[in-house]
């Protein structure tokens, strides 16, 4: 491990602040960092993963969706409050660092880094079980590897390659929720030919609106929290753009309406056309079963058509944000200094080596999918809750100093601090403790928090010896 420390960032110039782990791209352009911001917070947990939520909440899906979209907005605000301040491809990890300690720092970056490679390999399982679907006899290994070598090559190539990449994904999958939305609500209204309107029939069943009572209500906020996951992608993302400051300003502010539309509006129509308990909700996923049950022409390999969008989408942004976390890790001295080499002005060593990761994860799921496989998914389970407490920390921590030192790079504020971040804060070990209490998520938490326990005291140790050799 290199050992070097990281020199405090330069003063701004033009209320404008310079990335701090240069000398990274700066490729993407507003339009991109817009489509990527809008587009993160749509991905394939929200389309198939929502069913198990609704199967267990009812119709008080749409109370669990707005509950952790709530924490969600709120540790966005704080990311993004530090990251205009301080734009830079490690986002927390580098806020952590400067606000706790680089043992804090390289905790959180490194959980980060096997959360995004195990999110590679699951994204590339899911896109290539689809292909096979499509294309029967073709192995699902060929489709893996096709699209591992296709978003590799997109990685290595310049940073906006990645940008228009994930333009079109994102465009795409906007494009399908503003149909499905569409639809939606002309069907509720009674508008849409064939159809009338349902009411609040479905809303307020036999049941109640809380069939499954608080347990039901717990279990749905828990499976959205996994759904809110790939925000952060454009915290990182913004460093390399052409105006770090209003990239991530505009982003983090737009963060509440995407939220409230994408995933509560569309949780609140699902459940207002459907049948809580309807097995389709669970067997096709919410958005097929609705659009099956308007009558929509071919609805499961439309929906089909859309999750592979995400799932690519998600492949992407995982390879890019893992690769410029360990970029920034590494530049930091908190990795191994060979992956820090920077080629074209695209870190291509920890493209590769993230890479590399992610196919070798893939790899164990075929070889070992009870046990090897299942370990890594137990262990990255609660991880995004770490990274939140952390962000929550951080922002505690910097946003004092700032005030003190350099109040000017506050273009980005968090509401009512420090109460809301404290919110967050207590949000965060709320839903930690849930997972906890519940059976079926008690070992994510085990596992995780091995992870961080083993990766903070490494932290430390590395911290203890550069200290002591001054």
């Amino acid at each position: 491990m290199s050992q070097r420390t990281t020199a405090p960032p330069a003063p701004p110039s033009a209320g404008q602040h310079p990335p701090a782990d240069a000398p990274l791209g700066n490729g993407l352009r507003q339009r991109h960092l817009s489509m990527i911001a809008l587009g993160g917070v749509i991905g394939a947990g929200l389309f198939v993963g929502s069913g198990a939520g609704v199967a267990a909440a009812g119709p008080a899906i749409v109370v669990a969706y707005a509950l952790s979209g709530l924490l969600v907005m709120l540790v966005m605000r704080m990311l993004g409050e530090m990251s205009a301040a301080n734009p830079a491809s490690g986002s927390f990890s580098v806020h952590a660092e400067r606000a706790i300690g680089p043992w804090a720092g390289f905790t959180a970056g490194w959980m980060f880094w096997t959360l995004l490679c195990v999110g590679v390999a699951i994204e590339a399982i899911g896109a290539a079980h689809i292909m096979t679907g499509w294309f029967p006899g073709t192995p699902s290994w060929a489709w893996v590897l096709a699209f591992m070598a296709l978003f590799c090559g997109a990685n290595l190539a310049a940073v906006s390659s990645f940008g228009e990449f994930e333009f079109w994904f994102a465009a795409l999958k906007i494009g399908a929720i503003a149909l499905f939305l569409g639809l939606g609500v002309l069907a509720v209204l009674g508008l849409l030919p064939g159809t009338s309107s349902p009411g609040t029939a479905n809303l307020l069943p036999e049941g109640g609106f809380l069939p499954g009572g608080v347990d039901g209500l717990l279990v749905g906020v828990l499976a959205s929290v996994v759904a809110y996951g790939g925000l952060e992608t454009v915290t990182i993302a913004a460093a390399e753009s052409d105006d770090p400051v209003r990239g991530v300003a505009k982003a983090v502010r737009t963060t509440m309406w995407r939220i409230a539309v994408v995933y509560v509006g569309s949780m609140l129509v699902v459940v207002t056309l459907l049948p809580w308990n309807d097995p389709k909700v669970t067997e096709q996923g919410p958005y097929a079963a609705t659009l099956d049950h308007l009558g929509i022409p071919a609805a499961g390999e439309v929906m089909n058509a859309v999750v592979l969008v995400a799932l690519l989408s998600a492949m992407n942004a995982n390879i890019y944000g893992s690769s410029r976390m360990a970029h920034s890790l590494v530049s930091r001295g908190q990795g191994p200094r060979a992956l820090g080499r920077v080629s074209g002005r695209v870190p291509r060593r920890a493209v590769l080596a993230s890479c590399g990761f992610g196919f070798t994860t893939v790899l164990l799921s075929y070889w070992y999918p009870d046990t090897l496989f299942a370990w890594l998914l137990n262990m990255v389970g609660g991880v995004i809750l770490v990274v939140w407490g952390f962000t929550a920390v951080s922002q505690l921590v910097l946003r004092r100093r700032t005030e003190r030192e350099d109040p000017a790079r506050l273009t980005v504020r968090m509401w009512c601090f420090p109460y809301l971040t404290w919110a967050a804060l207590a949000g965060v070990a709320g839903v930690l403790a849930l997972m906890a209490w519940n059976p079926d998520t008690r070992v994510q938490v085990a596992f995780t928090g091995g992870l961080a326990v083993f990766l903070a005291a490494t932290g430390f140790l590395m911290q203890r010896r550069r200290a002591s050799r001054g």
